[in-house]
């Protein structure tokens, strides 16, 4: 068993993995330089321009790339599977290593870098999936499907009721005690006091309460994904490209509607949930459509090109960005927390992302894996590559 050859790989899947890093670091960055979690963002940043930018990124980009990169995994995962049956290799044993390593990275990162991690979640939804990937594509997609729209419609339903019943309860407020801290926290605190703030900035997002949502909107996202994946519809793309052009129109005109409602209707706390609940996994669909689309003609296929390079070393690129973030940001570097506008945030997004992917591709020019990911795979496929070694000796 050894990890997928360079010449295995699908262009389109590693563009679609770089495009969603670009995606969620400029998310992420929000998190990194202001205390996002506890103020009103849609007053927060009240200047014209920065309100023009909050509203474009809340409709296009918020919500919209994490799902992306869950549907990606599934896609990815299914790949393994088969690659390694076809090596007639049992894979739950070997993708249950593979995930537990990625869970460790995930720890180190949410509680000694940044507590915005996806890995810890990924990681351990992925361990559900792994016991549903010999069902066929079409039911898992199905499957994935059902499970996202019924509780999703459920949840926005009640909020939708919510407001028309109590709409003052509805409304976004800030919490200037929990800003307060968190800036003096990451700004000016301690290691122990940024590792304090960190937790429980962790926990407020992934604690009890919220695990079944997060668990039913990353877990279906990868079901998709893999059935996606058992159907071939990247390796098909040009034979299913009316099918891609039909999903495209459908998500695209769904997904922004629902992510405008905000600016439609009201801002507030209903109609915020709504738009991430229901309006990012459908424009999430919708931007996988329009990459693949793309990458069909030639020369956007050029142009795209280095985004897959980043989507290769996409472990690297999202940890190397948590780190250059909080170093940035926090005490122990720069310590410019809530000194950053949302603009500078963005700027600074594109520059250290172009300095990202032209480092990925020097990197990939001389060896084949990046840092991270060779790690991954050393720490995944080390000991199985000792037996078969060692029986090889024998």
């Amino acid at each position: 068993m050894r990890p997928i050859e360079e010449t295995a790989r699908i262009d389109s899947l590693d563009m679609i993995r770089g495009i969603s890093l670009l995606g969620i670091f400029l998310i992420n960055m929000m998190s990194f330089h202001s205390p996002f979690m506890y103020y009103n963002p849609y007053q927060w940043w009240s200047e014209s321009g920065e309100s023009s930018l909050y509203m474009f990124l809340d409709i296009f980009v918020q919500a919209s790339f994490y799902p992306l990169f869950a549907m990606v995994f599934g896609y990815g995962l299914v790949i393994q599977r088969e690659r390694s049956l076809e090596r007639g290799v049992s894979f739950l044993p070997l993708g249950f290593r593979r995930l537990c390593v990625l869970l460790g990275f995930g720890i180190i990162h949410a509680f000694l870098i940044w507590s915005g991690d996806i890995l810890i979640n990924y990681a351990l939804f992925g361990m559900i999936l792994l016991v549903m990937l010999r069902w066929s594509g079409k039911i898992l997609l199905i499957l994935g499907i059902v499970l996202f729209f019924i509780p999703q419609l459920l949840i926005s339903g009640l909020f939708l009721l919510s407001y028309f019943v109590e709409p003052n309860q509805m409304l976004y407020f800030t919490d200037m005690k929990a800003v307060e801290n968190a800036v003096t926290a990451y700004s000016t605190g301690s290691f122990m006091d940024i590792f304090s703030q960190r937790y429980k900035d962790w926990f407020l997002v992934n604690g009890p309460m919220n695990l079944p949502f997060l668990l039913l909107s990353i877990l279906p996202m990868m079901m998709i994904g893999a059935g996606a994946s058992k159907l071939n519809m990247l390796q098909r793309a040009r034979a299913m490209k009316r099918v891609w052009v039909a999903i495209l129109i459908v998500t695209l005109t769904i997904g922004i509607g629902i992510k405008a409602l905000p600016f439609l209707i009201e801002a507030n706390y209903s109609f915020a949930i709504i738009q991430d609940l229901l309006g990012g996994p459908f424009l999430s669909v919708a931007y996988a459509a329009i990459i693949v689309l793309l990458s069909m003609n030639n020369v956007m296929n050029k142009i795209l090109r280095p985004f897959a390079k980043a989507g290769k070393m996409s472990l690297t690129i999202y940890l190397s960005q948590s780190i250059i973030g909080t170093f940035i940001f926090y005490s122990y570097g720069l310590g410019l927390y809530g000194e950053v506008t949302l603009i500078t945030g963005a700027w600074l997004v594109v520059g250290i992302f172009l300095i990202q992917v032209i480092l990925a591709e020097i990197w990939l020019s001389r060896f084949q894996y990046g840092p991270m990911e060779k790690l991954w795979r050393t720490l995944t496929y080390g000991s199985t590559k000792r037996r078969l070694n060692n029986e090889q000796t024998k």
